[in-house]
């Protein structure tokens, strides 16, 4: 199956895009055309909203290391490992490392401690995940004529301006140790949120003006909200119905659809839509829901959810090379759900999130890091309600299997056909620890949940 791209400028988009929430074709459908620009509604954005990533080389075996900048401690990276000693740095909340093959691994243990802003507190060594499997598939044209980088999960680390990093390496030959080539420390600011935005996050949510970006990633959801909404309300079972018959997608008399849950928008969290690529993706249908965590950690408070999504968004997109943020949908420790990639929350956006099966899914993360820790109740009950929707739309029960065509990765091979929990866990479908033990336990009593949900 072949995806698709639509292309969408200016404020003229919103009659465009809302005339359906899902493509007039299957995958062998060509790029809508474009409609006449239209002059963007005046931008209310100011400078506190983009943010800035720093990028500081990793010397590799062999090399010289970096003078210290900080030497209140032995911070000069020790015999066996890499890294680079305590620096002082400009403010930044989100960190990980990257490199430049994305087929490469790296083989070894990352840790990071970083000073709080403005202080002189350092915190302990932190582990960074260093298996990041999220991707855009390798066919596909998120790959062609882009820079897509290996690198780790994003790691929160709240407002910082210091950073020192060490690498411990599998082998313990440094000189011998394998490590991909350009490796980077990413220190991402994810920007303050903008004042019109903070105001509708205290208020009822009103619309916002935007330019032409943020104008197309709105008339996405045209049919749900109006242009410029921070937020997707929710709806009860019976009136999201109502959703299906807007879509064409099934008869809402034979439909089963749970309620919609409510949807912060990217306006609403306060995507610079300057970013990401300005076509969307999109394949032929929704067939499954994957489950992820984020990997970012959980020392984040829900009014920070917002930041760290921004945060995660460039790191996706300056960092790692990707077209946009990679999940479809995000959803923070207090359960509240947010738009994830542009392109729609009711249309079959493909995403980066499950290498080999970003195909006819939908990526859901939970913010946080489930290795080792208990996901909060609230996230879970969102999870249950947000498929019950999602899949809903698309006429599939979330008890069920299905079968899905591999594109290729470290389980199943490309061209093969898998069976697959409707709502699976990401390591269902790739060789990964994602999305944790703990959450992924979950999933079977979810799957009961988001059918009673819908009704079955």
């Amino acid at each position: 199956m072949r995806p698709f791209l639509v292309t969408c400028l200016g404020a003229v988009c919103t009659a465009a895009l809302a005339l359906s929430l899902a493509p007039a074709a299957g995958a062998h459908a060509v790029p809508a055309p474009a409609p006449a620009p239209a002059p963007a509604p005046r931008a209310t954005s100011t400078p506190e909203l983009p943010g800035s990533t720093q990028s500081l080389p990793v010397p590799t075996p062999g090399a010289a290391a970096p003078d210290a900048t900080d030497r209140d401690s032995a911070t000069v990276p020790a015999p066996g490992t890499l890294g680079l000693p305590a620096r002082t740095v400009r403010p930044f909340s989100l960190l990980g490392v990257v490199w430049d093959d994305a087929a490469a691994e790296l083989h070894g243990r990352v840790q990071v401690r970083t000073r709080a802003t403005g202080t002189t507190r350092w915190s302990g060594w932190q582990d960074v995940q260093v298996h990041n499997d999220d991707a855009p598939d390798l066919g596909s044209a998120e790959r062609h004529g882009s820079d897509v980088r290996g690198g780790t999960s994003p790691l929160w680390v709240g407002n910082s301006d210091a950073v020192q990093l060490r690498i411990t390496p599998a082998s313990s030959d440094r000189a011998a140790a394998t490590v991909p080539a350009g490796l980077r420390l990413e220190l991402v600011d994810p920007g303050r949120t903008p004042r019109g935005l903070r105001a509708a996050q205290a208020d009822p949510p009103a619309p916002v003006s935007a330019g032409a970006g943020a104008a197309a990633a709105s008339a996405a959801n045209g049919l749900l909200a109006p242009l410029g909404a921070t937020e997707i309300p929710a709806l009860g079972q019976v009136a999201s119905l109502a959703d299906i018959a807007a879509a064409g997608l099934l008869s809402p008399e034979r439909a089963y659809v749970g309620a919609r849950p409510r949807i912060v928008t990217r306006a609403g969290w306060g995507a610079d839509e300057d970013l990401r690529e300005k076509a969307f993706i999109y394949t032929d249908t929704v067939r499954a829901a994957f489950v992820h965590h984020s990997g970012s950690g959980n020392d984040y408070s829900c009014d920070e959810a917002p930041a760290l999504i921004r945060a995660m968004y460039r790191f996706h997109v300056k960092s790692n090379g990707w077209r946009d943020i990679g999940y479809n949908f995000l959803i923070d420790k207090c359960g509240t759900v947010y738009e994830g990639r542009a392109g729609g929350v009711a249309k079959p956006v493909m995403g980066a999130h499950t290498l080999g099966f970003n195909a006819d899914s939908t990526g859901i993360a939970v913010l946080g890091t489930f290795t080792d820790t208990e996901p909060p109740r609230r996230a879970v009950d969102a999870i249950a309600r947000l498929t019950a929707w999602k899949l809903g739309l698309y006429g599939v029960d979330p008890r069920k299997m299905t079968k899905l065509l591999s594109a290729g990765g470290n389980r199943f091979p490309k061209g093969s056909k898998v069976p697959l929990h409707v709502i699976s866990g990401h390591r269902d479908g790739f060789t990964t620890d994602c999305p944790g033990q703990y959450l992924y336990d979950k999933l079977g009593a979810t799957r009961t949940a988001a059918a009673g949900l819908q009704g079955r």
